[in-house]
């Protein structure tokens, strides 16, 4: 009686659970080499508009630019995701992002206009969110739910390993050729697409139902609905739009480390190298039992990283606090993210990665904006240290009012919402109904 616990709780200790699937493995080669791309793309246009501009709220137009769209299309690309052929929705977003990659490219090399190169920004986002809640959605159709927080925790582990290389490789690449960069980013999206073509991902039951105001604000009213959902995303949301000192780097790295360009690529990828290691950590410990209050207690030490971040003119402490806040979010990425897909059935992960991205997605961005802007008005230290005491100010008030977000356990207990209720509502008579 005591070999099948056992046996599932080897299974879930696998540190190469989700590697063990082919599909996945292939789809997420593909989408790391597409991931460094973008992080390539990122370092480039930071600092091409800031040497251009001289200014701070450039950079927090930037923010500005890629949230709009965000914000606009978030519904309807999730409504598409849930609809229609995910993988397809993905390789034309892909294709999308390509060509802006290009148009970039072009724009720096002929020294056009910024009010264009802000336009082409916006462009490639409104095309990533076209394509987010699909890529989002598709991965737990490619992995089972026993292996799927190790996908998670292997996805972000990769993602940080492109936010290593992608902002280092960066740095080297923009001070050979700033237009280079547009095109390794182009060029990446574009194997994506190829490598994608080759398999077929798991199909699933699409509604048949006409488009409706309904259905297309499904995702929304399934969050509210679902409150641990609502009080992780929100954190995140106001946690990340206060913390946005990322975006104002090329200041710290010009004007108060004095590092230069090199030093800029590197500060831009600290963060991902902390998150890096602590996923490789979490890969390999035990599940952890209280992943609500750990989800808390990571948020705050982000924002008290970025707080001393803020005061620090050493290069090697500012590195340093860098590199804590990347190891801190991705902990609480890890636990968002497994949470999210798995408290949510399939027929509405679209939608609600959709609802997510609006939270999520354009935080980082109205992040970037208000950041730059603060800094405009106030001075970068003032931007960052402030957004830092308001993360713990958020954190505190989250922890207050969502109890339950407290209270929650391990990851794998974590299932969709209805399921819950059912087993609250009948006990062990659910287990002999579902025999």
């Amino acid at each position: 009686m005591t070999k099948p616990p056992h046996k599932e709780r080897s299974r879930a200790h696998d540190p190469y659970a989700a590697f063990r699937i082919p599909e996945y493995r292939l789809y997420i080669v593909g989408w790391f080499i597409a991931m460094a791309g973008t992080r390539i793309q990122s370092v480039a246009i930071g600092w091409e508009m800031y040497q251009r501009t001289g200014e701070a709220l450039s950079l927090g137009l930037v923010g500005l630019a890629q949230a709009i769209p965000t914000m606009l299309l978030a519904l309807p690309a999730g409504y598409l995701a849930d609809r229609f052929d995910r993988s397809r929705l993905v390789m034309l977003s892909l294709l999308a992002m390509t060509l802006t990659s290009l148009g970039l490219a072009w724009l720096s090399y002929t020294e056009g206009s910024v009010s264009w190169m802000y336009f082409l920004l916006f462009m490639d986002a409104a095309v990533v969110m076209v394509g987010r809640p699909a890529r989002v959605a598709l991965l737990p159709q490619i992995v089972p739910a026993h292996a799927f927080p190790n996908a998670v925790a292997w996805n972000t582990s990769l993602m940080q390993i492109s936010g290593v290389a992608g902002p280092a490789l960066g740095g080297l690449v923009i001070v050979f050729s700033v237009p280079l960069a547009y095109v390794i980013a182009a060029s990446t999206s574009l194997l994506f697409i190829l490598m994608l073509s080759y398999f077929k991902f798991n199909s699933d039951t699409k509604p048949t139902g006409a488009a409706s105001f309904k259905t297309l604000v499904a995702g929304i009213h399934f969050v509210w609905n679902t409150r641990i959902i609502l009080a992780m995303i929100s954190l995140d949301l106001f946690a990340v739009l206060l913390g946005g000192a990322v975006y104002l780097l090329p200041i710290y790295a010009e004007d108060i480390l004095k590092v230069g360009a090199t030093g800029f690529g590197w500060l831009r990828a600290a963060p991902a190298i902390g998150a890096f290691l602590m996923a490789i950590a979490m890969v390999y410990l035990p599940p952890m039992q209280r992943a609500g209050r750990t989800l808390l207690i990571t948020v705050a030490g982000f924002g008290v990283a970025t707080i001393i971040f803020g005061l620090s003119t050493n290069f090697w402490l500012s590195f340093a606090m860098l590199f804590l806040t990347g190891a801190f979010d991705n902990v609480s990425m890890i636990i968002r993210g497994t949470l999210q897909q798995l408290l949510t059935p399939d027929h509405m992960r679209g939608r609600v990665a959709a609802v997510s991205s609006v939270f999520v997605g354009a935080s980082n961005e109205l992040g970037g904006f208000e950041s730059g802007a603060v800094a405009q008005a106030f001075g970068p230290v003032v931007s960052v240290v402030s957004g830092g005491i308001g993360t713990l100010i958020v954190v505190g008030v989250t922890a207050w009012i969502s109890p339950r977000l407290r209270a929650f356990g391990s990851l794998h207990d974590a299932r969709p919402e209805e399921e819950q209720i059912e087993v609250r509502g009948k006990g062990k008579v659910a287990e002999s109904s579902a025999d």
